[in-house]
């Protein structure tokens, strides 16, 4: 049986950064603080544009500032398997996005 590596806040910025910055209309986020932030613009623009799923990324957002902040390993890989569940739903969400603008 084969196992993923434990998401980081590095690994799920790299993944997802392009496609949010995207509806951010930035340039790609490379730190916690832009990526929230992003996400956050994200959010507002997907709720705007009726597309659902946009409090996951809200959630995720919360999910990696405290990711970020924490000195427990384990609370920050709790917090960052929570993050990464939220936003499994970010890329099909961006595509909707992309096909309304």
């Amino acid at each position: 049986m084969a196992t993923t590596a434990p998401a980081t806040i590095e690994s799920l910025i790299s993944r997802y950064a392009a496609d949010i910055a995207f509806v951010a209309e930035e340039p790609a986020a490379t730190t916690v603080s832009d990526f929230t932030d992003q996400l956050r613009t994200a959010t507002n623009r997907f709720d705007m544009a009726g597309i659902n799923g946009s409090d996951e990324l809200e959630d995720a957002a919360t999910y990696l500032n405290d990711a970020d902040g924490s000195t427990d390993d384990t609370e920050r890989n709790v917090l960052l398997k929570l993050a990464a569940k939220n936003l499994r739903g970010a890329t099909e969400m961006v595509d909707e996005y992309r096909d309304m603008v």
